[in-house]
């Protein structure tokens, strides 16, 4: 593959991500919209369409934390680089790029499973009674089960943000590849 197919493609996928998370900064005026963002949809889309899964990695977690601390200082005036559930929340988000990697063709069958994958990795990971820092919860088995429960409105915001920017991400992406090859990888340009 040419380098100027890897930047168009790489450059192509990297400023939809932004333009995406762009819109996950409107959570901070509109509180209504609170986990029905684009996070999800961003980290499965990056794992399918990075042929470089490190990079997959790289730019869905930079771009995430760099929004992350905007956020925080939109809602706190205050610079803040960590968190106490920092590293579970971005563990997720890895494993949500992972699942995306495994997307080989996206159909609208394939991109629905994973993200409902990716929302139970989030909601199984990030609901863990510990990772948040306080008594909300005791730390037993019980425990988490609350945990769980009281987290199901914010998952069924997470599942309609994901569909709903899975469609915008991967239709988009897809049908500019059927109009641009310099976006198709040497495999589809081969076929």
């Amino acid at each position: 593959m040419s380098l100027q197919k890897i930047n168009a493609r790489t450059i192509i996928i990297t400023l939809m991500i932004l333009a995406a998370l762009a819109i996950r900064l409107l959570s901070f005026k509109f509180p209504v919209l609170s986990n029905f963002s684009p996070v999800g949809a961003i980290a499965l889309f990056g794992g399918a369409y990075f042929t470089d899964k490190w990079k997959a990695y790289l730019i869905v977690l930079v771009a995430l934390f760099i929004s992350d601390m905007l956020l925080t200082m939109m809602r706190t005036s205050d610079f803040q680089l960590w968190y106490s559930s920092y590293l579970w929340v971005y563990l997720s988000f890895a494993v949500m790029v992972y699942i995306g990697s495994l997307i080989k063709k996206a159909s609208f069958v394939n991109v629905a499973l994973a993200s409902l994958a990716a929302v139970c990795v989030h909601w199984l990971i990030t609901d863990l009674p510990w990772v948040y820092a306080g008594t909300l919860y005791p730390y037993t088995l019980a425990g988490y089960g609350q945990s769980l429960l009281a987290a199901i409105p914010f998952e069924r915001n997470m599942v309609l943000g994901d569909m709903v920017f899975c469609a915008i991400l991967f239709g988009g992406f897809e049908l500019a590849k059927s109009k641009y090859t310099v976006l198709r990888t040497n495999t589809q340009l081969a076929a």
